[in-house]
């Protein structure tokens, strides 16, 4: 059984910082590409930046670009996300995705993902 748990989340004042993590269970974590997405509330699913299974490949949306960093450690199984100038719009649950294949992409196509997890709570505010 595929399980992802997301934790980090919080919350913090506009222009701070947090770290998420992903732990990845139940299938090989170094083979597949990974993503992170989040939902404020009341809107859909929104694609934050992908990584592929050996970190050489990541993708970012345009607004995030420069502030949040995905990277991943395959021998501890583990996804990250660093979260730095953060913004009240950046307030969300973030999600992890393992993708279905090792291939890294820019974007939200949700039936090329499992993301099972409960996601972690990231609230900015003053």
């Amino acid at each position: 059984e595929v399980q992802l748990v997301e934790s980090g989340g919080g919350l913090v004042q506009p222009g701070g910082s947090l770290r998420l993590s992903c732990a990845a269970s139940g299938f090989t974590f170094s083979r597949y590409a990974m993503a992170w997405v989040r939902q404020a509330q009341g809107k859909g699913l929104e694609w934050v930046s992908s990584i592929s299974p050996g970190s050489a490949t990541t993708y970012y949306a345009d607004f995030v670009k420069g502030r949040f960093t995905i990277s991943r450690a395959n021998a501890k199984n583990t996804l990250y996300l660093q979260l730095n100038s953060l913004k009240i719009e950046d307030t969300a649950i973030y999600f992890c995705a393992q993708k279905l294949d090792d291939t890294a992409v820019a974007g939200w196509f949700p039936d090329e993902y499992r993301y099972p997890g409960q996601g972690t709570q990231v609230t900015v505010s003053s």
